[in-house]
């Protein structure tokens, strides 16, 4: 089996979110149980797994483990593995590529800087909408004072293929020093289906950026994930739905990972129609590492 390593959400090497891309012929003779054992090797947020070279209904199909577990949906695996996909296996320019993942079709649109992809986007599933939560439990969770959560908007649970719990802030003050404690962030998901938080601020530590996030996903064996494209799709759903910023149309950049040292750029569109909303999360691709388990 072939693998390769990207950093997703990145400007540059050695920044942004890791990925290990596995895929060859190998890949379908492994088992449930042993995808999940080179994703505990790897150690990374996630670990992807390439079906087959060869697409089916229109797309290639994909698995995407945790060192915990499974999901159903991811957003950097998602892009990184259409930048693998494309660089690696189909080796010409396309303008789209469409992955087969549990919760659907994702398609991932590539723009180019001469003949390599530059900003890639993942159109992800219209956001739904759960219960929202009191702000008390919430700041104790999250180690923060009840008036660090900006009341103007509802903390809430949202998902486009996996649920987060979205949490407004005031300011990168309190962004920055939020810590999860266990015992109190158990006691807050546990009757939940959302399990993952996101933090944002609209103070951000560079000026050309909209919002500095942070988000915990102690369940999914990542403390702190360095850039997750998910749950700001997520994220975006809930600024449109919201008129976070005075409108019902998004197109912001969301900075991430500062204080793990991975920074990251995700770029974040969203439109409300109707009752549906559009979201588009975008970002750039680098390949740092390839090579093959033996």
């Amino acid at each position: 089996m072939n693998f390769y390593i990207v950093d997703v959400f990145a400007e540059s090497k050695y920044a942004g979110n890791q990925l290990a891309v596995l895929c060859g012929a190998g890949v379908a003779d492994l088992s449930d149980s042993e995808m999940l054992q080179i994703a505990r090797e790897i150690n990374y947020s996630e670990t992807t797994f390439i079906g087959s070279p060869v697409m089916q209904n229109g797309g290639y199909n994909l698995r995407i483990f945790t060192p915990k577990k499974e999901l159903p949906f991811a957003g950097h695996p998602t892009l990184g593995t259409a930048f693998v996909l494309q660089k690696e296996i189909v080796r010409e320019k396309v303008d789209r590529i469409i992955l087969n993942l549990a919760v659907g079709q994702i398609p991932v649109t590539f723009n180019y800087r001469n003949e390599s992809p530059d900003v890639l986007w993942m159109r992800q599933n219209s956001p739904t909408f759960g219960q929202t939560l009191a702000a008390e439990p919430v700041a104790s969770a999250l180690d923060l004072e009840l008036d660090e959560i900006d009341s103007r908007f509802p903390i809430q649970e949202v998902s486009t293929g996996v649920p987060f719990i979205i949490v407004p802030l005031k300011t990168i003050a309190s962004l920055k020093k939020s810590r999860v404690n266990l015992e109190k962030y158990f006691e807050l998901v546990n009757p939940r289906e959302a399990k993952e938080i996101l933090i944002f601020s609209p103070e951000t530590y560079s000026e050309i950026n909209d919002l500095s996030v942070r988000v915990f996903c102690p369940l999914l064996g990542i403390p702190e994930d360095p850039a997750t494209g998910s749950a700001n799709g997520c994220l975006a759903g809930y600024l449109a739905e919201h008129s976070y910023f005075g409108q019902n149309s998004v197109d912001v950049k969301v900075e991430q990972g500062y204080e793990i040292d991975r920074p990251s750029l995700l770029l974040l569109k969203s439109q409300k129609n109707g009752g549906k909303i559009e979201v588009l999360v975008g970002g750039k691709v680098v390949m740092v590492a390839q090579g093959e388990f033996v």
